[in-house]
């Protein structure tokens, strides 16, 4: 299975406590910090929640 590169493009600040915990759960911490996640159906509806944070390739 392939994996996503997810990098986190935009900070948290003014978010809702829901975006900050699913950012959370995909491994970023960081503004410009990349993570690999397994690609399943998990790991795109968490992004599919935060997409205006993140850029995945």
């Amino acid at each position: 299975m392939a994996n996503l590169k997810i990098t986190l493009v935009k900070g948290l600040i003014g978010t809702n406590p829901k975006q900050r915990k699913t950012v959370e759960a995909l491994g970023l911490r960081k503004r410009h910090q990349v993570v690999e996640q397994p690609d399943n159906p998990q790991t795109r509806g968490m992004i599919k929640l935060v997409e205006h944070l993140v850029e995945v390739k």
